[in-house]
């Protein structure tokens, strides 16, 4: 069963907005750069995001969300504790990224 994998990031105040274009397209890029460390191809299912635009208010500080789906478990640990694209991405946005919120699930699954 596929894992549907949620990433919202609140940006520190003082970034500017070309530092946060940069995170966005380096973070929409690791489905193409996270290669599978048997077939050297892309494993990431879907990965999508922006700039959120929700009219309700509720956003409390996070600006910008981004979804990806793994086709397995053993994909998305690989990707979370192994993958060095993704490893790089996570520790280049010390000092750019002043919170985030990951939320895993898998479809229809309670």
């Amino acid at each position: 069963m596929p894992i549907i994998h949620i990433i919202l990031f609140e940006f520190h105040p003082t970034v500017t907005h070309a530092q946060v274009e940069d995170v966005c397209y380096r973070m929409l890029a690791l489905k193409d750069t996270c290669l599978h460390p048997t077939t050297q191809k892309p494993y990431v299912k879907s990965y999508g995001g922006g700039r959120d635009n929700s009219p309700e208010g509720l956003q409390g500080g996070f600006s910008h969300g981004f979804v990806s789906e793994f086709q397995s478990e053993e994909d998305r640990k690989y990707y979370l504790e192994q993958d060095p694209a993704h490893l790089e991405f996570v520790a280049s946005l010390k000092g750019v990224v002043e919170n985030v919120r990951v939320v895993d699930f898998e479809p229809g699954k309670f």
